[in-house]
């Protein structure tokens, strides 16, 4: 499949069930009146894209449509193009999934450091190696430091990824300072000239203020070593939690200053809608999205197709 397909297809769930609460809401020639309106409002939130954005969407309804006779295309172009406008937010740029780097923030020169978080259990480590395997196979030198140092699993799964991808990788003892092997990742990436050095962290619940301080230190001495870096501090959400993830995302935010977030799982969840609740309340952008279990399934978010293909068939 290509790349709309894929997204389509992980958004399947999402589209099933706001397709059968809204699908045949508005009738060319009926009027739409606030019966409809408030209909349609409950089929956005069944999506978990939150009130705010729900509330936006049908008062602009209202406005432009309220007590008129309805025209469907005019209906779902001003939905999509609403939508658009909050996951774009004031930058009011997309990008391309056939441009795989071109979310990144990027170094001006010398190695672009990468620091990747999350609480356990979303995929992240997965993700790091998804996203090492998208760099890597549009032609960039990368370089992988496990800096989750207390548990054995996470190091040797991601060693397992980098010889897969093939890749360099900086590890180092169990219960090692995770701060040492971020210093040793910059250090490697600078002496080996890579073009990305990604620095994977323990998993931890924003609620554990000592790992958060933990990762507010990984993020200090990151920057010591290389002046601006990290350059990209992403955040990895599970899909499938919804507005929960809001509030991991708030707290991560305030401790690994958050640039992006890469959001799993979208294939197993119909609450797809959340991507547009974190980009209006936290105004971090979702720049990677996991669309399935494979290496190759993760894919440059674009907000252009997350709307087309989430109202495609409306």
């Amino acid at each position: 499949m290509g790349l709309f397909d894929n997204l389509k297809s992980a958004l399947k769930k999402t589209k099933d069930i706001l397709r059968s609460d809204v699908r045949d809401l508005f009738k060319s020639g009926e009027i739409l009146d606030e019966a409809k309106l408030e209909e349609f409002y409950r089929g956005l939130i069944t999506t978990d894209m939150g009130v705010v954005a729900a509330t936006e969407v049908v008062d602009s309804l209202r406005t432009e449509f309220g007590g008129r006779t309805v025209d469907p295309k005019k209906i779902w172009e001003l939905v999509r193009s609403k939508l658009r406008e909050i996951l774009v937010g004031e930058s009011g740029k997309t990008w391309s999934p056939e441009q795989p780097i071109s979310p990144l923030n990027v170094a001006s020169q010398g190695p672009t450091v990468i620091l990747v978080s999350g609480v356990n259990g979303v995929g992240k480590t997965t993700s790091i190696a998804k996203l090492a395997n998208l760099l890597h196979r549009s032609g960039k030198k990368v370089l992988l430091a496990a800096g989750d140092t207390f548990r054995a699993a996470a190091v040797d799964q991601l060693t397992m990824w980098s010889q897969r991808i093939g890749c360099d990788i900086v590890t180092k003892p169990p219960q090692s300072d995770p701060a040492s092997v971020a210093f040793e990742g910059c250090d490697q990436a600078i002496a080996k000239q890579v073009d990305f050095a990604i620095i994977d962290t323990a998993g931890r619940l924003q609620t554990q203020q000592n790992l958060m301080s933990e990762l507010e230190k990984i993020h200090r001495v990151i920057g010591k070593r290389i002046e601006g870096a990290p350059h990209e501090s992403l955040l990895v959400l599970d899909a499938t939690t919804g507005q929960n993830g809001i509030s991991q995302a708030a707290k991560f935010s305030e401790a690994a200053g958050c640039t992006g977030i890469i959001l799993t799982k979208l294939d197993g969840t119909a609450k797809g809608g959340v991507v547009i609740a974190i980009r209006q309340k936290m105004g971090i952008p979702v720049k990677y999205i996991g669309v399935g279990e494979k290496v190759d399934d993760l894919q440059v978010f674009s907000a252009d197709d997350f709307v087309n293909a989430l109202f495609e068939e409306m």
